[in-house]
C-alpha cells in the first residue's frame, strides 16, 4: 500500500474567527467544492462540528456518485481539526486543516493523507487522481480566497 500527500496552503486577510466559524460550519464545504462534483450533504443540518461528530455525503467522482462518511477525529478551535473517511471511495483519507495566526491574516494549511484503492493496480489511476485532486484544491483556495476578499 502507498500513502500518498497532498499539502496546499492559502493566505487570506482575515482574522481566526471568522477563518475559523467559516471551516466550522459543513454546509460552507459545497461553497468551496466545483460544482461537476455535486457535492451534497446526507446528515441532518446543522451539524455540530466536534470531535467525534460524523458527516455523511455524496459526491460524483469520474462521474461515479460516492457515498462518504467522515469522522472528525481531532477538533482543536481556531487551530485545526482533522476528518477521516470511514467509507468512501478511498482506501484511506486523513484530511488535517491547520490555521496559523500571522500578522496580517490567517495561513490556512490543507494536508491530506490518502491511499488508492485496490493495491497495486489502482496505483496505475494515480496520476488522473493526483491532476483531479490538485485541480479541486486550487479551485477551493480560488473560492476561499473571494470569500474572505468580499467580507474583509
Amino acid at each position: 500500500m502507498i500513502d500518498h500527500l497532498l499539502r496546499k496552503e492559502i493566505f487570506v486577510s482575515s482574522d481566526i474567527g471568522k477563518v475559523f466559524d467559516f471551516f466550522s460550519n459543513a454546509q460552507n464545504l459545497e461553497l468551496i467544492t466545483p460544482k461537476e462534483l455535486n457535492f451534497n450533504i446526507l446528515s441532518p443540518i446543522p451539524i455540530d462540528m466536534k470531535r467525534g461528530a460524523i458527516i455523511d455525503y455524496s459526491i460524483r467522482i469520474f462521474k461515479i456518485k460516492f457515498n462518504w462518511k467522515t469522522l472528525i477525529s481531532v477538533w482543536q478551535p481556531e487551530s485545526c481539526f482533522v476528518d477521516e473517511q470511514l467509507k468512501g471511495p478511498y482506501s484511506k483519507w486523513i484530511h488535517t486543516h491547520t490555521f496559523e495566526t500571522k500578522e496580517d491574516g490567517i495561513m490556512i494549511k490543507d494536508e491530506v493523507c490518502y491511499r488508492l484503492p485496490f493495491f497495486p493496480f489502482g496505483e496505475i489511476m494515480f496520476p488522473i487522481v493526483r491532476l483531479q485532486l490538485l485541480r479541486i484544491f486550487e479551485y477551493r483556495a480560488l473560492r476561499i480566497k473571494e470569500i474572505f476578499q468580499s467580507t474583509s
